[in-house]
């Protein structure tokens, strides 16, 4: 939230109040808003402040700020530009990062706000009308660097410009050629291609003709000919001189000084750094080589805070570090994950997620106080994929691997490893999903040969399916969804497991019908419901879970004072699945006889509350190499689909979940090779966010992304299908020749696959208990419209009919307001208009009838607006999972 006083500048009035970028100009000492049409148009004789808010998963806003200094900028404009800048950090509430940025060596961050790139405009902004120029079209030769963002200079328009590493645009008036130096990656040709595309929309108005030129092509294409005649003929182009080849900078140690109220730096600590040698009320400069850190403790003032930044960059323009430096300013609290990284044990914060935390426990409070009141639905627990599909489970005990009986595939022993393959139907063909279930007290030789099993029945399976490695108590959603019902016994079954235990000489706790055992019942809904065996002690009862205790005697089932109607629901249903024979006497909290708390060892102090959610996160997408021992990471900001090149390794961290996704022209050989690298990813924990080594792993191949996957970008399954490297599809994509790209279908969903089985049998769609796997209100969000009955006899989804609704209009006492013509890239059909308040979740008189996944489609054009505070289309813009997390803060999802 703003929080302005007088001291603020008046154009910053209602900044960050809505995602997105703002942009300001300094003209005449003044700061001049920028309009969206003019956003990434920059002057090089002057400066701006950008000022980029992204809502975040926990409600909160995140605020980037940069200001852009022009190499022709007056120091005047700059030095403004910098105390603005500070300015609109106070005005939100001083949480904010800010990075300095100097033409020409500006940080990936903020590239990324304006692919593909941006091309400074000689001479200085003004907000008066622009000067069209009359003359003849000026040829520019261009260099671009990066493959990911690109930076784009003009360099003189001579043929010593160029050089065989990099690549080079010559703009023309009436084409516009694309020279490709020998040693240029694939990547940063498909970059370079971009821009091409960029300069043909914005320069030449689409009308003009692109040409691609190799670097050592001399003969047999005229537009070699063509682009060599520009330069006044062909000559060759000289090799680097050892003086041209940018050596790596030494790294030196990372240095801390304190800045004194009169700008003097102090050097500060030792060698190691931690968090306690920052105080609050000074401010600290960090040198890291390349990378300088202003960091301004809470306490200090406006004054202060300028006064270190001018004394930072003095320091830097007397010792002449000023070119190549990136300098970024953080306030005590906003630390970015690289400074943090350079401290010894900076401790892990859990910040406050309002809606998280709020949803469970404002209900809880009230229910303490004695009101009934109904409880708002969990995030993220709906299904991204069909859940009615064929499920097996493997128990694997060292070099075999057993069929667990369809009937017993709910159970799971907590010292045993088992293989889960799911097979559902995805766009009219087969998929398939495997995951290795690590036990928490599994034993490592059983843990390694369940992947090497794994790895030798993924290999053997048509396709590329998709495989994740889970370890028991960090299990995703998604694992629970396909089991829709499953128990975690206490002990094991495998060999190695009743070796391990007998060799320390513990007991075998393994379940079995004559034990005392106590269970924990969670879950979300019938579909979604776990029972967990627990240490029979007292301190593992929670308040908000229901237990069942069962004894030689008697069965009881606990109640805690702040579960649910729900939890209650869950609490009958998994009994009933356990023993059904089971006659259970009802315990609510604080009504327990004396003979409970025997059979738990006695009454201690146990939780009143449940631990938070993780959700997942706002996602972060990285680059991944590792070579001759040297793994290194790489973020890349603002991602889309376009950032998955084929030559790639990615790792999409979720932070309660990573992707590893592997492109199909990559260096990655195997699955197995893939997961190692996730397992190093969260070793390195980049955001030193303290991933847990245990976090689920899941490994997607490129061509085969599942929905759970592919929410996290705007998904277009066309590029994803193309042939070729990175290069060829995006030349291909330029010249209009896409489809020519594009791979074949893969093979359509089969009825009772014998291929995607082990053991070659085939395997009727059952549930764990032996009965029919319930439908999956997933169908919908999967493409799919199959039904559990009769998915398997067809080869492709249903057509979605374009009039759902008769053309008889609903009566007025229905609530119905009108028929709304609904049109999106997903359908196209006529709707029934709703008001919001029968639409929501939590409605007392909700609708009937209507796709409960795509509820904000029912509202109407104006409520809609009011509502989510931008239209329709803007709305279905968005990518998908940024789309349920405005659904689920409206209680539409």
């Amino acid at each position: 939230m703003s929080l302005f006083g007088k001291d603020i500048d008046s154009a910053f009035q209602g900044a960050g109040a809505k995602s997105g970028l703002e942009i300001w100009c300094i003209e005449n000492l003044r700061l001049v808003p920028i309009p969206k049409s003019s956003h990434g148009k920059f002057f090089s004789g002057s400066a701006y402040i950008i000022l980029n808010t992204v809502l975040l998963k926990s409600g909160t806003p995140q605020h980037d700020i940069h200001y852009w200094i022009g190499n022709d900028a007056k120091e005047v404009d700059s030095a403004l530009a910098s105390d603005k800048a500070l300015e609109l950090d106070a005005a939100l509430g001083s949480y904010t990062v800010q990075y300095r940025e100097v033409q020409g060596q500006e940080t990936e961050k903020f590239l990324s706000y304006f692919r593909p790139c941006i091309i400074p405009i000689e001479g200085v902004f003004s907000m008066g009308p622009g000067h069209v120029n009359g003359e003849t079209y000026q040829v520019s030769l261009l260099t671009c660097k990066g493959d990911r963002v690109v930076h784009v200079k003009e360099v003189p328009f001579t043929r010593s410009s160029l050089n065989h590493n990099d690549v080079f645009i010559l703009d023309t008036a009436s084409k516009i050629f694309l020279f490709s130096g020998c040693n240029s990656s694939i990547q940063e040709r498909a970059k370079a291609l971009e821009v091409v595309q960029f300069i043909k929309e914005n320069k030449h108005s689409g009308n003009c003709e692109v040409a691609t030129i190799d670097d050592g092509k001399f003969v047999g294409d005229p537009d070699v000919g063509e682009f060599w005649s520009l330069f006044g003929g062909y000559a060759p182009i000289p090799r680097d001189t050892p003086s041209a080849v940018h050596e790596q900078p030494e790294i030196s140690a990372v240095k801390l000084f304190w800045i004194t109220t009169e700008g003097k730096l102090c050097k500060s600590g030792t060698s190691t750094l931690n968090k306690e040698m920052l105080s609050s009320n000074k401010c600290y400069m960090l040198d890291c080589g390349t990378e300088f850190f202003v960091w301004m403790g809470r306490n200090t003032s406006i004054t202060e805070r300028k006064t270190s930044i001018s004394a930072v960059e003095d320091f830097l323009r007397s010792k002449g570090r000023s070119i190549g430096i990136h300098l970024t300013y953080l306030t005590e609290g906003s630390e970015t994950p690289l400074f943090r990284s350079y401290f010894a044990g900076w401790p892990q914060t859990v910040e406050p997620k309002l809606y998280e935390e709020g949803r469970g426990k404002v209900a809880a409070i009230f229910k303490q106080q004695g009101y009934d009141v109904k409880e708002l639905p969990e995030e993220d627990c709906q299904p991204f994929i069909d859940c009615s599909g064929i499920l097996k489970v493997w128990r694997a005990n060292g070099d075999e691997l057993s069929l667990v009986p369809v009937a017993e595939q709910m159970k799971l022993f907590s010292g045993d490893c088992y293989i889960v393959q799911y097979i559902y139907p995805g766009n009219g063909r087969e998929e398939n999903l495997f995951y290795v279930w690590l036990g928490r007290r599994s034993v490592m030789e059983d843990r390694a040969n369940a992947i090497s099993h794994l790895n030798a029945i993924v290999n053997s399976t048509k396709g590329d399916p998709v495989m994740a490695q889970i370890v028991e108590g960090k299990e995703p959603i998604q694992f629970f969804l396909i089991f829709q019902k499953l128990i975690i016994f206490k002990g094991g079954m495998s060999t190695q497991y009743k070796s391990s235990i007998a060799e320390k000489g513990i007991s075998d706790d393994t379940y079995d019908d004559t034990k005392t055992a106590l269970f924990r019942v969670q879950g979300t809904s019938s579909l979604n419901m776990q029972a967990i065996q627990v240490n029979q002690v007292s301190s593992s009862l929670n308040s908000s879970y229901c237990y069942i205790l069962k004894t030689e005697a008697t069965i009881f089932t606990w109640v805690g004072s702040l579960s649910s109607s729900r939890d209650h629901d869950l609490l009958d249903r998994m009994l009933d699945l356990i023993n059904p024979t089971w006659q259970p006497i009802l315990l609510r909290e604080g009504s327990e006889p004396d003979v409970f708390w025997s059979a738990l060892g006695g009454k201690v102090e146990y939780p009143r509350e449940k631990e938070i959610k993780v959700n997942v996160e706002d996602p972060h997408l990285f680059t991944c190499t590792f070579t001759d021992g040297d793994f290194k990471v790489k973020e890349i900001f603002n991602f889309s689909q376009d950032d998955l090149t084929t030559e790639d390794v990615l790792v999409l961290d979720c932070h309660s979940e990573i992707y590893v996704w592997i492109g199909r022209h990559s260096h990655v050989g195997s699955k197995q090779e893939a997961l190692t690298l996730g397992l190093k990813f969260l070793e390195k924990d980049i955001l030193v966010e303290g991933l847990s080594s245990e976090t689920p792993i899941y490994v997607v191949t490129e061509g085969y992304e599942p929905p759970f996957f592919t929410r996290f970008f705007e998904w277009d399954s066309s590029k994803a299908n193309m042939l070729g490297n990175s290069f060829e599809r995006k030349l291909a994509i330029l010249k209009g020749k896409a489809k020519n790209m594009e791979a074949p279908l893969r093979s359509s969903w089969k009825a009772y696959s014998m291929e995607s089985t082990p053991d070659g049998s085939r395997s009727r769609s059952v549930g764990p208990n032996g009965l029919g796997r319930s439908s999956s209100p997933a169908s919908s969000v999967s493409g799919s419209s199959f039904k559990s009955s009769d998915y398997r006899r067809f080869s492709s989804p249903t057509p979605i009919t374009k009039n759902f609704f008769s053309a008889e209009l609903p009566s007025p006492s229905s609530g119905v307001v009108g028929i709304l013509q609904f049109d999106q890239s997903e359908a196209d059909v006529n709707l029934l208009i709703y008001p919001y308040e029968r639409l929501k979740v939590v409605s007392n008189d909700p609708v009937t009838g209507i796709n409960v996944t795509k509820r904000e489609a029912y509202l109407s054009e104006q409520e809609f607006e009011k509502i989510f505070g931008m239209s329709k289309r803007a709305f279905y813009e968005l990518p998908k999972w940024k789309q349920n997390k405005l659904k689920v803060s409206l209680h539409l999802f």
